[in-house]
């Protein structure tokens, strides 16, 4: 179990899930969510500019499998860096392990766009993810872990969705910065991924001032810290809302530890919750295929198959049909609740593109997207709550890790292989100009979607309006009993 530091009493889970929404939230929601919007911009920016990096002259030479490939690699660098940061994560801290991931972020996005070949490319990519990767796993707890539970469901569904505001602004970005008369073809793609650092350091800002989870300082032996933290937290919303907070009643006693063993962790995954690991697999397999597959090569397919090329307003479109899926329906996870909600969002959007798949054959550029942007209306706000699922639906020690694990595990299986996949499907398509031929990656992805929704309405968890304690007790709890499996 690690070594024992102590036994506490504390009310501080409570204290924090009592608390009226304020503007110190928004920070939290700016500081920390933020990230989701430089991973859409990361994302989009390259689907939109895989003509400009073909070119051998302006650009890097590559070929529509260079593109997947680079789609791959930079998914395979976000799993590995969700593994490894994830972990750092759990033993060292949110807040020491976001300001380091966002750093990374920053320097990889810089060495990308000073590529002088494919190899370098491909290597900066690679970093990037790592970056992007970490992000997700120091992210996602520290929100679920200062967001009061009434709000957890619709604040955590709305800001993974905004991945796709940084979708439009990057799809946008590159109309003028890939118009020859604006600039040098050979500096505007470029000049696209230096916008993602410059973005960073704006964020950088405001995440300085983003507290330590006093839920990790308290259970790692730091609970005069996390009393210093919540009574500040305390003493800005009552200034921020004039409401006097009500008392709070439940607490919780733990066995306070510095480290807590992978061993533990790994028998707490499978052993403990076998049917939750069965569901955040399925929810992360389904929707990073369907997401990598279509997304990472939607302007590669428009311009191949459809005569595009200008692919930046397509995609707009489509990123910002995303958003205001999630942004739109995230409070009905918090009303009708999570099963019903992720098992609808999952079979509807899985159904809706093998529908599409079937049509490829007569449709137009404006067609796709609109058929796309229906889908992914729902689909999003499936993916986003994905997340949301892993966070909160295991123990505290292991949440970080738990998060990095299922993203890694579940984007490896469907986000590496989806792009390869559709930039294979796409080489062999367009020898023959049939754009039927990538209807297979499109039937993969909804049976994947199908069925990860079918598993949330066996398994899924009712999670809404509960703290995240009594959804999964702490393994350090005093007389712990583990919610069923």
């Amino acid at each position: 179990m690690g070594v024992e530091t102590g036994r506490i009493t504390t009310d501080i889970p409570a204290r924090l899930d009592r608390l009226p929404w304020a503007r110190w939230h928004w920070m939290i929601v700016i500081g920390l969510g933020t990230v989701w919007i430089l991973d859409g911009l990361e994302v989009t920016i390259v689907g939109s500019m895989s003509e400009a990096l073909k070119d051998p002259t302006t650009g890097l030479g590559l070929s529509s499998w260079d593109i997947g490939f680079a789609g791959a690699v930079y998914v395979a660098g976000a799993c590995i860096g969700a593994l490894f940061f994830g972990q750092l994560t759990d033993l060292f801290g949110r807040k020491k392990l976001f300001l380091i991931t966002l750093g990374v972020y920053t320097v990889a996005t810089v060495l990308t766009a000073f590529s002088m070949n494919p190899a370098w490319y491909f290597g900066a990519r690679f970093l990037t993810g790592m970056g992007i990767g970490g992000e997700y796993a120091a992210i996602n707890s520290a929100i679920d872990e200062l967001i009061p539970a009434k709000y957890r469901g619709r604040v955590d569904v709305s800001i993974n969705g905004s991945f796709w505001i940084g979708a439009a602004a990057g799809s946008l970005l590159t109309i003028p910065l890939l118009d020859p008369t604006v600039i040098n073809p050979e500096w505007g793609w470029r000049l696209a991924f230096g916008l993602g650092a410059v973005l960073a350091i704006g964020i950088l800002l405001v995440r300085r001032h983003v507290p330590e989870s006093p839920r990790w300082l308290f259970i790692h032996g730091r609970e005069d810290e996390a009393e210093r933290v919540v009574v500040d937290i305390e003493k800005t919303v009552v200034e921020e809302t004039g409401e006097d907070l009500p008392e709070a009643t439940e607490t919780l006693t733990i066995r306070q530890r510095k480290t807590i063993p992978l061993t533990m962790i790994a028998r707490t995954v499978f052993t403990l919750y076998p049917r939750r690991t069965i569901l955040c697999f399925s929810l992360f397999v389904g929707q990073a295929f369907l997401y990598n597959a279509f997304f990472f090569t939607y302007g590669d397919t428009l311009t191949t198959f459809l005569g595009v090329k200008q692919t930046g307003w397509y995609l707009a479109i489509f990123a910002l049909s995303n958003f205001a899926g999630a942004l739109l329906l995230s409070p009905l996870f918090d009303k009708i609740g999570r099963v019903r909600m992720i098992t609808f969002t999952y079979v509807f959007s899985g159904a809706l593109l093998g529908v599409t798949g079937f049509l490829l054959g007569s449709v137009t550029a404006v067609s796709l997207t609109v058929l796309g942007a229906v889908i992914f209306f729902f689909a999003s706000a499936g993916a986003s709550a994905a997340y949301l699922t892993a966070s909160e639906i295991f123990p505290m020690e292991t949440r970080a890790l738990c998060i990095a694990f299922f993203y890694a595990i579940g984007t490896a299986a469907g986000g590496i292989s989806g792009p390869l996949l559709f930039g294979w499907l796409i080489d062999r398509a367009s020898a023959s100009g049939d754009i039927t031929g990538i209807a297979l990656g499109y039937f993969i992805g909804a049976a994947l979607m199908i069925a990860a929704g079918v598993v949330e309405a066996i398994f899924g968890v009712k999670a809404e309006g509960k703290s995240l304690e009594s959804i999964a007790q702490p393994l350090t709890a005093e007389e712990s009993e583990p919610a069923p499996a």
